[in-house]
């Protein structure tokens, strides 16, 4: 357990609320990650259903927010004409990174703290953070499909974000595949 003089009055007083509403007594290495839960998986039933409800809640708070980014991610000038750069060759597709960055910033602000899931994000990390280089053309596709998936990735979330948001009113004990796959995508499954 973690001493009193470490944390201070506040931190005890967390960790005891912690304690008392989980019946868990497991110790945490500092007050941030009693919060935000982020360096583990989360063990117990109780423990998941806690953070599937936060994450409902902050979905359900931020939805207009959110299918605004949708509505913006499927316009035109953002996936379709970023799609028909990859099969043109234009340097144009990799403005899509942008998009990219700005639905994961969003996904992460549900739960803030909380990392993503692993496999979500070396797929988002391989599709962002390029520049384009006259070399690239050479290699076309090498260098361009990791931004197009990556943002297929992350809008495809953005969608299951939204849909489920908006069709949940509390966590389901039945999951359907979409709901699933966002309970992945915070690594509460």
């Amino acid at each position: 357990m973690i001493s009193p003089s470490e944390l201070g009055v506040l931190g005890v007083l967390a960790v005891q609320l912690w304690q008392h509403c989980t019946g868990s007594p497991r110790p945490f290495e500092s007050l941030k990650n009693l919060i935000t839960m982020s360096i583990y998986k989360p063990d117990s039933h109780e423990e998941k259903k806690l953070l599937e409800t936060e994450l409902l809640k902050q979905l359900k708070t931020r939805l207009p927010e959110l299918e605004a980014l949708l509505e913006k991610s499927d316009s035109h000038w953002h996936s379709e004409d970023m799609f028909y750069r990859f099969y043109h060759q234009s340097f144009k597709v990799y403005y899509l990174q942008a998009d990219t960055e700005t639905i994961v910033a969003a996904l992460r602000d549900l739960l803030p703290g909380r990392e993503l899931n692993e496999d979500f994000m070396r797929i988002v990390d391989g599709g962002t953070g390029r520049k384009f280089e006259p070399e690239h053309n050479q290699r076309w596709q090498e260098e361009t499909r990791p931004i197009l998936e990556a943002f297929f990735h992350a809008r495809m979330m953005l969608q299951l974000a939204v849909q489920y948001a908006g069709k949940l009113d509390s966590p389901p004990s039945m999951l359907p595949s979409g709901w699933a796959a966002v309970l992945y995508l915070y690594r509460l499954r």
